[in-house]
């Protein structure tokens, strides 16, 4: 059935004449007549009849109208669903208790007037999809994996760099230490269950490991991260990474510890990529907000990954050649 038709046919029931109906739509008169015709004819019966008045409905006019209604009324939703500004922008933020989760909270204490769909996709080729084929209007990534590039019209802009802290119990050697460097993590196991193969956060602690010798464990069930704490509570060898701004909250009991890694600084680099073609304003709106209030990186040397070097173009308007990305926490229990 045309919609536009039947837009035409409502627009005369409630006007009761077809030239204010025409008035009403930014239409001639004889356009709304053909549409009314072609309706009819569609049909095939009689909808409307001309009076001195005006036009007055028929009987089959009549049982058409509520179903006409609801037709127009389902059109405008739909619409309004779809159209930039009007529908949810959503989000991809990795994990809710990530650091990326904190900054679109963030975002969204500034822009409360824009609504928000926050997902949580797994791994970097899923987000990736997502966004080429629409699913999602941004995510955080950590770009790029060994051997990945970014498909032509996604661009990435550097948000975060979020330095790593090793979390320890009251019994680990290094409890009492007011910084360690990430030297010293040789040999030392940490134990990080989340740190699933084929992710970007596993190529990260994987190149880590090779760069500076802690033993990265992954064996055992991922419960989350107060099971992992409660673990490392009351382990005088095991450690894992976390971060200040990866959300916790542990019992005083537990006394665990946050401690510092320097000379370098491990920093996991976190991006926002997006659509260069999205026109909604929301993502525009996130992108300058995330831009402008860009945490500065540690002080210090830093160090990230070989293959999260930043793309050598120019995005977003502006070289990123040499800058230092973002950074993620742990892994997912993280």
């Amino acid at each position: 059935m045309d919609l536009k038709a039947v837009r035409a046919f409502v627009a005369i029931a409630d006007s009761g004449q077809f030239q204010k109906a025409a008035v009403d739509l930014a239409l001639t008169q004889q356009a709304v007549s053909k549409r009314i015709a072609a309706l009819e004819k569609d049909l095939g019966v009689r909808l409307l009849v001309r009076t001195p008045r005006g036009a007055e409905l028929t009987i089959d006019g009549q049982a058409l109208l509520p179903h006409a209604r609801v037709l127009i009324q389902a059109e405008d939703r739909a619409t309004a669903a779809v159209r930039p500004g009007d529908r949810a922008l959503r989000v991809d933020v990795v994990g809710r208790r990530a650091a990326t989760g904190g900054l679109v909270q963030h975002f969204h204490r500034a822009y409360p007037e824009i609504a928000l769909d926050v997902v949580t996709l797994f791994d970097v080729e899923s987000a990736v999809t997502a966004l080429r084929d629409g699913a999602v209007d941004a995510t955080f990534r950590a770009v790029t994996m060994p051997g990945q590039r970014l498909p032509d019209g996604i661009t990435a802009t550097p948000v975060l760099d979020e330095p790593l802290q090793l979390c320890v119990g009251p019994g680990h050697p290094f409890a009492r230490a007011r910084s360690v460097t990430t030297a010293q993590l040789a040999g030392h196991r940490i134990w990080m269950p989340g740190n699933t193969p084929g992710t970007e956060w596993h190529a990260y602690y994987e190149e880590l490991a090779a760069a500076f010798g802690p033993a990265i464990d992954t064996i055992g069930p991922n419960f989350g991260l107060e099971a992992l704490l409660d673990t490392i509570a009351g382990s005088p060898t095991v450690a894992t990474f976390l971060s200040e701004r990866t959300p916790h909250v542990w019992p005083v009991g537990h006394d665990l510890r946050l401690v510092p890694l320097v000379d370098p600084v491990p920093v996991y680099p976190h991006s926002l990529l997006r659509r260069t073609d999205d026109p909604h304003p929301g993502l525009t709106a996130l992108h300058d907000y995330l831009v402008a209030t860009r945490p500065r990186p540690p002080e210090g040397e830093l160090w990230r990954p070989s293959w999260a070097e930043p793309p050598r173009r120019v995005l977003e308007g502006q070289t990123l050649e040499g800058q230092r990305g973002p950074t993620r926490p742990a892994s997912p229990a993280a």
